[in-house]
């Protein structure tokens, strides 16, 4: 099982990007983490998908491919000087795809895990349509952002990965 280890970097990047956005990390700082996270959790997705035998392991494996993208576009905006728009159009497009999933796990939720994965979908979903509003419409939502990453690094998957794999030795 390769969740605990998408979700831990996947909570790395998510908590720096937080504190990157506080201005407590040099922008290029951030670069390494962002670039880290989406060659990760990449090939996590591909080899998920390599060996998909039913259509919600491909389902999971292009969901978590929206995250590398992300990672990947973060980590590239902090080398070239891009002023963002494009990843917050792409943000918004991520967001309305990754919603329907947040209301399916959340009506399947049988147990504390399914629950908390419908409410983390929820979560990244409504932290994505925070980057659009930021990035895309440039409004002033920097401290609202940053809270927002900080606080979903740590409680969508930080906490949650190290659960998962202390649970499993």
């Amino acid at each position: 099982m390769l969740l605990p280890l998408s979700l831990l970097f996947v909570g790395a990047v998510l908590t720096l990007n937080g504190l990157w956005m506080m201005n407590r990390i040099a922008d290029k700082d951030a670069v390494v983490i962002n670039l880290a996270a989406a060659f990760i959790t990449g090939t996590v997705a591909i080899l998920s998908m390599a060996k998909a035998d039913a259509p919600d392991a491909v389902k999971a494996a292009t969901l978590t491919l929206l995250f590398s993208v992300t990672y990947l576009w973060v980590g590239t905006n902090r080398l070239t000087g891009s002023d963002g728009r494009g990843l917050g159009w792409f943000s918004l497009f991520v967001a309305i795809s990754v919603l329907p999933e947040a209301v399916v796990a959340l009506r399947r939720a049988d147990g504390g895990m399914a629950m908390w994965l419908g409410l983390s979908w929820a979560c990244w979903a409504a932290l994505w349509l925070l980057y659009f509003l930021l990035l895309a419409l440039r409004l002033p939502l920097e401290r609202t952002a940053a809270a927002a990453t900080l606080a979903s690094g740590v409680l969508t998957a930080w906490m949650p990965a190290l659960a998962m794999l202390y649970a499993a030795g």
